[in-house]
């Protein structure tokens, strides 16, 4: 059963990062949205509950960037729009770091659905009326 949460600003992102990640407990998210919808956005604010230290920062172009948290804990964010086949995923290694036990933030995960397992959060993010609504899958 699939639930709508409407996010109108600022604030309400903040809140919906942290219900997330304490309530369902998944290490792996997928993220659905259109370009723009805000996908890296919300991960940044699951890595600022989750107390990363670096820069998060979209990796569009080389494709996988790794954050540490305070304890030294890493955290991997996926970003697959300019990967073309599962092969050039696997030949990054996506199913090493997708078996690592560590949080995987997975922007544009389609291609990569046959690497997932069962235990992934999928979300969807959509602009409506200037506003974002996220739906948990």
């Amino acid at each position: 059963m699939s639930k709508v949460i409407n996010i109108c600003s600022h604030d309400d992102l903040v809140e919906v990062s942290s219900f997330i990640l304490s309530t369902y407990k998944k290490k792996i998210i997928a993220i659905y949205g259109d370009l723009g919808s805000g996908k890296t956005t919300l991960i940044k604010n699951f890595c600022n509950y989750l107390n990363v230290l670096d820069n998060v920062s979209s990796p569009t172009f080389p494709v996988i960037n790794e954050y540490l948290d305070n304890k030294g804990n890493k955290i991997f964010h996926f970003d697959f729009y300019r990967i073309n086949t599962i092969q050039e995923a696997l030949d990054i290694g996506t199913d090493l770091f997708l078996d690592s036990g560590y949080y995987c933030f997975i922007e544009w995960p389609k291609l990569i659905l046959p690497l997932l397992n069962d235990d992934v959060l999928f979300l969807n993010l959509k602009i409506q009326n200037n506003k974002r609504q996220l739906t948990i899958l």
